[in-house]
């Protein structure tokens, strides 16, 4: 690993080849320079919590990665201090594969995307996940919280990012006082004999989920 001489970023010799390849060593260098940080500011704070999604990236001890979306109210990642993110768990498939890797260890990368005005804005750390976290009850219907210790907080240019225009928050977000219904997916021949005891897809009375 090469250090760039700060305290951004130091390339490894894969990222050094290419920056030479393209001439871009000397602007990755002032990148690191300049704008990568380590705590987050109050303009991340801002930009973070309001954002309705994250693609959170991890890898497994076998070196495999995987990227996942994650999807809430906006938001659902917090800035609990100027070093730590926390967003719930809802959920899922119950694969677990981005989760099962920070139980393992994984470093993460979040990416989130303003898709509306063209921002973006890196997070890479290190996680870990609860099920006793002190926030857990302060996400409704959340089955962990996932902590980041914020190691790199960097803007990305926004000049690729297409321009959406929102037409509905998803309904499958928990939110207090609302049903949240169950996902068709659930009930398909090929997933519904599979599915946890307490699922609520298994309710015999078919009834959707209500959070307090």
């Amino acid at each position: 690993m090469e250090t760039n001489g700060t305290t951004g970023i130091d390339y490894h010799p894969g990222q050094r080849e290419l920056q030479d390849q393209f001439d871009t060593r000397r602007i990755a260098d002032r990148i690191s320079q300049r704008l990568v940080h380590h705590v987050i500011t109050e303009n991340d704070r801002e930009f973070v919590e309001a954002r309705d999604m994250v693609f959170l990236a991890t890898v497994g001890p076998d070196g495999q990665p995987t990227c996942s979306y994650k999807g809430g109210d906006p938001g659902f990642v917090r800035v609990v201090d100027e070093h730590t993110l926390a967003m719930p768990s809802y959920d899922g498939n119950g694969m677990f594969l981005s989760l099962g890797n920070i139980a393992a260890g994984s470093p993460v990368g979040l990416l989130f995307i303003d898709f509306e005005n063209g921002g973006r804005t890196r997070v890479q750390g290190t996680a870990t996940i609860a099920a006793d976290d002190s926030l857990l009850e302060t996400w409704p219907g959340a089955l962990l919280v996932m902590r980041v210790q914020v190691t790199h907080v960097f803007p990305n240019c926004g000049r690729y990012v297409h321009h959406y225009a929102l037409v509905e928050r998803s309904t499958f977000v928990p939110r207090r006082r609302q049903v949240t219904p169950v996902p068709s997916w659930k009930r398909a021949d090929w997933a519904c004999d599979a599915l946890p005891a307490n699922d609520p897809a298994n309710d015999p009375g078919d009834l959707p989920v209500r959070w307090r």
